[in-house]
């Protein structure tokens, strides 16, 4: 296992006492390495919440610099990074291409699929292990196996934005 998915392991319970589920946690460099760590409300499925606030980072940043203090699972000097997935935020998980569903996203996949390697189109959900996308190039629904994804983000558009607006309380609340 990783460090990422150590410190992954480590974190996620604390962030989901505290309201949180984790997003992502990336380790980016070599000599003074920046550990990344998104996460989000827990939303019960929903796309969007409402997003997070500086002082929920604040609060995080500390509950996890604790237990980094603590278990010190990166040798050396390194720059924490807390912060929410925002509106173009990756999809990591299988769950993440359901809850997204009719969302645009780019897909990368790791090894080339019929001479492609790079897609975006509107989400349509899963289907066994592919996720499937209604392809802009294309035209075509095509399932891209869930195992091969390199990297899968959404994309902002009117909708999304929609979306997030839709989710968030007004001042009147």
């Amino acid at each position: 296992m990783d460090a990422a998915a150590r410190i992954a392991d480590m974190i996620a319970p604390t962030l989901e006492a505290m309201g949180f589920q984790l997003v992502r946690v990336k380790l980016i460099g070599a000599q003074r390495p920046v550990l990344q760590i998104m996460f989000e409300r827990e939303t019960g499925g929903a796309p969007h919440d409402g997003g997070v606030t500086v002082d929920d980072c604040a609060d995080v940043s500390r509950a996890v610099s604790a237990l980094l203090d603590v278990e010190d699972p990166i040798s050396g000097a390194y720059r924490l990074e807390v912060s929410s997935p925002g509106l173009d935020r990756p999809l990591v998980k299988p769950a993440d291409f359901e809850r997204f569903k009719s969302f645009e996203a780019k897909i990368e996949l790791a090894r080339p699929l019929d001479g492609r390697k790079r897609f975006r189109g509107r989400l349509k959900g899963l289907r066994g292990d592919a996720v499937l996308l209604a392809d802009e190039e294309s035209g075509a629904e095509t399932p891209l196996p869930v195992a091969e994804i390199a990297t899968a983000k959404l994309v902002v558009t009117d909708d999304l934005i929609a979306a997030a607006l839709a989710g968030r309380p007004t001042a009147a609340q």
